[in-house]
């Protein structure tokens, strides 16, 4: 693969011009913008209606009105959109930082329901979606799609913008809903990228039940491999770290290996053509559950802040992308002559989002509560509302399959035009309106109150400790109301979750037994607060 300094600053998308001057005023105005966005986030944080998110799209839109004006209509934005720097440089940072921060026993725990709603529940979205794409848009005659076309648009506006999603849910006053929303979230994008990636290697032009039955095959192939890879390299990086020890000398080396093996596993699966969202994400939790526990404790407070700047920062330049790149002249030129049909086609895909959200979020989670032992664990009909609406945003991951799928060819095509317009309103709506709309909805029907009951947590030494629980209630409050409230399970209820503490049980004796012997993890390494590189630094202050 040739790589030349001009691909990369085409890449980046600046300016068509090789002025050095422009570049460099375009990335001070840039990063000028991101300043501004964390400083207005920040008066903003008690806002009821704003989050950070919203912030940054409304600086972007602004800035894009402002450089508009000033071009007289010939540029909206300082950098245009670029599908490869969303998904090299400012997705997995956020995507590793969500695996890394999780809390693993309350995760897994969930894990069932995580998976009904971001696996299986993507495909049913995914379904309804593109079923009704077809039948609706072909009858429209809004341009020349084919069939791959139409099911691409059904993965497309799956992916739920988990980025903005977990903005605006706070995990002190709803830790439930925020841990269900948080574990959908990535799973749901990694199913959307892997079932748009198979989409993409087939020619669907001519479907037929060996074709069918490859897809199916292709996509389970890319889930599993996805997830092994991310495995291997978090393991990888555990067992050089135990046997190499890099603490003993600096813990600029420790620090410098994890983040390095946490974006090789990405790229890794990247090259292979993998899921790289699920890869880097098992990967950090892999890292959290071992490789952390090898390091020294400076390298652990290091990592961990190291990790959720890189992850902050990515979301704020997300966002305010996005409402830059929202105003471009070319795409809206295409469309100016029909906006009532351009209107019309944004109004049926946000239709086609609440429909086929509601179609799995309220029948799933009456099959997730026949799991739960106890009245107070299951997904009540408010939670339901609320885990419904949370998910209606579609935010960049939408935005750059959008333009893979429609800019291959050309977006002056009245069919491609069409679909990149529409995305751009779906993702700038959905976040802005949802987004303002979710505080007060959750605060009307989940008061704090009812969310603030538990103030303990079973793992205190993972990497981001939360005075409550990511994913569960409190274990002792449970233990208290199942002793109250003794209920006589239903058989069916007792043949979903008997099976989950099994697997649990036998994995915390394999863990121990084999797993952290080898890969180290708590209780397996010695405690090490500071390397002695880190001491002589500290005599000089």
């Amino acid at each position: 693969m040739e790589i030349d300094t001009a691909s990369i600053v085409t890449g980046l998308g600046m300016f068509s011009s090789s002025d050095h001057t422009s570049v460099i005023v375009s990335l001070n105005l840039f990063v000028a913008l991101l300043c501004t966005c964390i400083v207005v986030g920040h008066y903003l944080e008690e806002n009821r209606w704003m989050n950070e998110s919203i912030t940054a799209l409304a600086i972007g839109l602004c800035t894009g009105i402002i450089i508009l004006l000033t071009t007289k209509g010939k540029s909206s934005h300082l950098m245009v959109f670029s599908e490869d720097l969303f998904f090299i440089y400012l997705l997995p940072p956020i995507i590793f930082n969500a695996g890394f921060q999780v809390k693993k026993k309350q995760f897994f725990r969930n894990f069932m329901t995580i998976m009904l709603f971001g696996a299986v529940g993507t495909l049913i979205s995914f379904a309804i979606i593109s079923f009704g794409a077809i039948h609706i848009f072909k009858k429209m005659r809004i341009g020349s799609l084919e069939i791959g076309d139409y099911l691409a648009i059904g993965a497309i506006f799956s992916a739920t913008d988990s980025v903005c999603t977990l903005q605006v849910l706070n995990q002190d006053e709803t830790p439930l809903l925020y841990s269900l929303v948080f574990g959908e979230g990535v799973v749901n994008d990694a199913t959307s990228v892997v079932l748009f990636n198979a989409i993409q290697s087939f020619d669907l032009s001519h479907i037929n039940s060996s074709i069918a039955l490859q897809f199916i095959g292709n996509f389970l192939n890319l889930f599993i491999s996805s997830t092994m890879l991310g495995i291997l390299a978090g393991l990888l990086s555990a067992y050089i770290i135990k046997k190499l020890y890099f603490g003993r000398h600096s813990t600029d080396r420790e620090v410098a290996l994890m983040i390095l093996m946490a974006y090789l596993s990405y790229m890794l699966a990247e090259l292979f053509y993998l899921s790289a969202i699920l890869t880097v994400f098992f990967c950090g939790i892999v890292m959290s559950h071992y490789t952390w526990h090898n390091v020294t404790e400076s390298s652990r407070v290091t990592t961990k802040h190291a990790f959720a700047t890189l992850s902050f920062v990515a979301e704020i330049f997300i966002f305010l992308y996005v409402g830059m790149d929202a105003l471009d002249i070319e795409k809206w030129g295409v469309v100016s002559n029909s906006p009532g049909k351009s209107i019309g086609v944004s109004s049926i895909i946000l239709g086609l989002v609440l429909v086929g959200r509601a179609a799995f979020v309220f029948p799933l989670s009456v099959l997730s509560n026949l799991t739960k032992k106890s009245k107070d664990e299951q997904i009540d009909f408010k939670q339901q509302i609320t885990i419904w609406w949370a998910g209606l945003m579609r935010g960049a991951v939408s935005m750059a399959l959008a333009y893979n799928q429609f800019s291959r060819s050309d977006t002056k095509l009245r069919g491609n035009a069409f679909m990149i317009t529409s995305t751009i309103t779906v993702v700038l709506f959905s976040t802005v309106v949802f987004g303002l709309l979710t505080k007060p909805l959750v605060r009307i029907l989940l008061p704090s109150s009812k969310h603030l009951n538990g103030m303990a947590t079973s793992e205190p030494s993972s990497p981001k400790s939360f005075t409550l629980p990511l994913l569960d209630k409190d274990p002792e409050t449970d233990q208290n109301d199942s002793k109250s409230i003794v209920r006589r399970p239903t058989s069916l209820r007792m043949l979903l979750s008997t099976p989950s503490h099994t697997v649990h049980h036998y994995w915390r004796r394999f863990d121990d037994a084999f797993m952290r012997p080898v890969f180290g993890g708590r209780g397996f390494v010695p405690y090490i607060p500071i390397s002695p590189s880190d001491q002589n630094d500290n005599q000089w202050h």
